[in-house]
């Protein structure tokens, strides 16, 4: 603001009220199932001075009433509550979680939306297919199967799970295609081949994926198997995958092949310390290496009871959805994630022309594209909570919930003190006026402004003469007039 400017600040007293909004809304699972229980989990806060009672609050699933509850909060306070949800089908959910806590009903209603988990791409290239018991009859997951010469690149570019396993030779369009889907966030599993003649392969492998080179060990005729440990449930990848499990479960027997050369996480070790599965970041994604084959003579993981949950895991955390229940206004992009392979979602960048469309209104975000990610930044005169469409060449690719900036629904006021802190001695053009001097106060910045005003006694002025002259006409002495009457002789 310009110094040759005087701004007053005018503190208004509001009748301290509560006010709950929710604050956010999110879901544990990210592998929501249609027609199966979700636990949808909701952040109510109190922006208000007072304390809220027996609010309702109510969950709605398109125009299907969810659920509904009643919360207590106290100001400044948030609480959590859960409800159980369950999707009809594949399509995408709006949902909406609305409140009801009048005098402040501006942001009674907070828009999210739901959408049941795509499957899982899973790739497995090798001499035969291991874990296809594992991966084909879960409807979750969508298991193929490759051998080495007859690799399937076309499923590589949209596999979210790629599995070597035990092949002899990696070729370099492999390897690229491998750090392709670690580059969009996937993640591959390697499990190194026994044969000495295959270690060139691997230890090129390695290196191209940032792991450096491996440590290989004597292969001896008849290798040593060696007991895995116990798995530590503290390590986020066990988070709740073995929670009525027995810790007295049969672990593996193993007779490792090679080691690490980079410290990476280990998931699972030997009882001597040594590593077994380990974890490396690559790009944007992970690299999963086993120390020890599949084969038999190495290994009998495959058939203890670990061998699925691990798999299991492992295809789960290889799954990215970047789209999130809710966005608010205020923030600056949005990132998505596109369906690889063919179809409108997976077009070239070049080719690409999204919009955002909510009811009559369309908007062009500036957009940015890169591999199977695109990212929408949010149109500054976008401002009205809702739904928006994605949209791109007439097609709906997904539905964004948005909702305004949680600060709005704060219902703290500054003071006059904070306030004059706020503005600081450098504005001397700023002045506070508080409620107990509004009158005075605005009136003394008036003067200053204008000085005193003169039109109002010119005025009065002009009102009192017009006064005397009507008194004078109407109540003044008329003069004599004589008439003469001339008469002709």
């Amino acid at each position: 603001m310009p110094s040759n400017r005087k701004l007053a600040l005018v503190l208004v007293r509001a009748p301290e009220t509560g006010n709950v909004y929710v604050d956010s809304v999110w879901v544990d699972d990210g592998f929501v199932r249609t027609k199966t229980n979700v636990e949808l989990h909701m952040r109510l806060r109190n922006g208000g001075a007072v304390t809220v009672t027996d609010c309702p609050v109510k969950v709605y699933l398109g125009a299907r009433q969810v659920a509904a509850f009643q919360v207590t909060i106290a100001k400044g306070q948030a609480i959590t509550s859960v409800v159980q949800v369950q999707l009809a089908d594949g399509n995408i959910a709006l949902g909406r979680v609305v409140t009801e806590d009048a005098p402040v009903v501006y942001d009674n209603t907070y828009f999210f939306t739901l959408q049941s988990a795509t499957p899982i791409q899973i790739l497995e290239i090798g001499s035969t297919p291991v874990t296809q018991q594992v991966y084909a009859n879960e409807p979750l997951f969508n298991y193929h199967f490759n051998r080495l010469q007859g690799v399937d690149y076309a499923l590589l570019r949209q596999a979210n799970l790629v599995l070597i396993e035990e092949v002899a030779t990696i070729d370099a369009g492999l390897r690229d295609g491998l750090l392709a889907v670690l580059k969009r966030g996937g993640s591959v599993v390697v499990v190194p081949a026994a044969a000495a003649e295959a270690r060139a392969a691997y230890q090129q492998l390695f290196r191209q994926l940032g792991m450096g080179a491996a440590q290989w060990e004597q292969t001896p005729t008849k290798p040593e198997l060696r007991k895995v440990a116990l798995p530590n449930l503290q390590e986020p990848f066990f988070r709740d995958v073995f929670s009525a499990q027995s810790r007295t479960a049969t672990m593996p027997r193993v007779a490792p092949v090679l080691r690490w050369a980079r410290t990476g996480t280990d998931i699972l070790k030997l009882r001597d310390g040594e590593s077994y599965l380990a974890a490396f970041p690559s790009g944007a994604g992970q690299v999963f290496v086993f120390s020890a084959p599949f084969d038999k003579r190495y290994s009998d993981f495959t058939a203890q009871a670990l061998f699925v949950p691990v798999m299991y895991r492992l295809a789960m955390l290889s799954y990215r959805s970047e789209q999130l229940p809710a966005y608010r206004l205020t923030q600056r992009n949005v990132n998505l994630t596109l369906p690889a392979g063919p179809g409108p979602a997976g077009e070239r960048a070049e080719e690409a022309g999204f919009r955002l469309v909510k009811d009559s209104i369309t908007l062009i975000p500036e957009q940015r594209i890169v591999g199977h990610e695109v990212r929408l930044a949010v149109p500054q005169g976008m401002d009205t909570p809702g739904f928006y469409q994605v949209q791109k060449k007439g097609r709906v690719l997904t539905t964004l919930a948005f909702n305004p900036d949680k600060r709005e629904s704060e219902l703290a006021a500054y003071t006059a003190a904070e306030l004059r802190e706020i503005i600081g001695p450098n504005r001397p053009n700023m002045r506070v006026v508080e409620a107990s001097d509004i009158g005075a106060g605005l009136a003394k910045l008036q003067a200053e402004k204008t000085g005193t005003p003169l039109w109002r006694y010119f005025l009065l002025l002009a009102l009192l003469a017009l006064l005397a002259e009507t008194l004078l006409v109407r109540f003044g002495r008329r003069p004599a007039v004589a008439a003469r009457v001339a008469v002709a002789a």
